[in-house]
């Protein structure tokens, strides 16, 4: 039988504080990447930011004794996943992040969510977009919106091609969502897939790297920046894939991107406790629009809202 269309997980308890700490981690990766990307080119930043997560998953995969699949399918799998996943999109990101702010980068890519509930909507037989998931990614967007003010239509002119970029990694990040429901089917664990798709990422990426950023010819960089390094690789890209790939088997692709709505959220907060930034208006209403939305797209409260005048119909009748 086919799967009903209209089909959508409700996240549990423990799934909201998986992708809230999902935020937390790769709303830090923007933060990162605006520190090395003022010393280093930006394939430089993304070859260290996948090799160096990959030797850290390897050697967490020694440590919990599992081993990576040999299946040429799933190393195929695995390189199509890297290229949608790591490759265009952590190459856009930090490209734009030359010419625009690491909080700007992080709003433009929270448009992650509306992408992926359209490709999931049009690829999928069991996520379409319903009404109420619907109207819950136009909320988010509206919540991204307001938090950006009227700063990004200031900056349209000279950043232009900076905004498109990190539109087009939000889209890359959608449709690799949508991809990586496959390893669950393959029997691939979390962290087998996150270790195969930085490594073959990073043999993508690699030959690129040498050829154009010839990195032996660059200046020595500073401390902040190879701590930069090392966070954005450990941190923000081997245990954030970790509980990514997790996320993604048990929630699906289109609950897994509300991620991408609460990064600029923790970025904001992240700015307020560690470096005295101040929090404006705007950003209060923007985070209580994306909370409406992403209480639309999870669907719990809204019914928790009707079932008290739904008892009292049945208790009438």
């Amino acid at each position: 039988m086919a799967p009903t269309p209209q089909t959508i997980h409700t996240m549990t308890t423990v799934e909201w504080i998986m992708l809230i700490a999902l935020s937390l981690l790769w709303g830090g990766s923007f933060f990162f990447n605006g520190v090395a990307v003022q010393e280093l080119p930006p394939l430089t930043v993304v070859v260290c930011r996948v090799a160096l997560a990959a030797i850290a998953l390897f050697i967490a995969l020694r440590i919990i004794g599992q081993k990576m699949p040999r299946d040429l399918s799933v190393w195929r799998a695995f390189f199509v996943m890297g290229l949608l996943n790591n490759v265009l999109p952590f190459t856009l990101i930090v490209w734009g992040q030359i010419h625009v702010a690491s909080g700007v980068a992080s709003i433009l890519n929270a448009t992650t969510p509306l992408f992926t509930a359209l490709i999931a909507h049009l690829c999928t037989s069991d996520e379409k977009l319903t009404p109420s998931r619907a109207i819950g990614v136009l909320l988010g967007f509206a919540g991204v919106s307001v938090l950006i003010g009227t700063d990004i239509f200031q900056d349209l002119g000279l950043n232009l091609l900076a905004q498109l970029a990190i539109l087009a990694a939000a889209i890359s990040y959608g449709f690799a969502g949508i991809y990586g429901r496959r390893f669950k089917k393959l029997k691939v664990s979390p962290i087998a897939t996150a270790t195969g798709q930085v490594t073959a990422s990073s043999i993508l990426l690699l030959p690129m790297m040498l050829y154009i950023d010839q990195p032996w010819t660059l200046p020595q960089p500073s401390t902040e920046a190879l701590a930069s390094l090392v966070g954005i690789a450990l941190l923000s890209t081997a245990l954030a894939y970790i509980l990514y790939f997790q996320l993604l088997a048990r929630a699906g692709a289109t609950n897994l991107v509300l991620v991408t709505f609460l990064i600029p959220v923790s970025a904001i907060l992240l700015g307020v406790l560690f470096l005295g930034e101040a929090i404006l208006a705007k950003h209060l209403i923007g985070m209580t629009f994306i909370g409406a939305g992403l209480a639309a797209i999870d669907g719990r409260l809204w019914r928790r809202l009707r079932q008290p005048s739904w008892d009292q119909k049945r208790n009438r009748s």
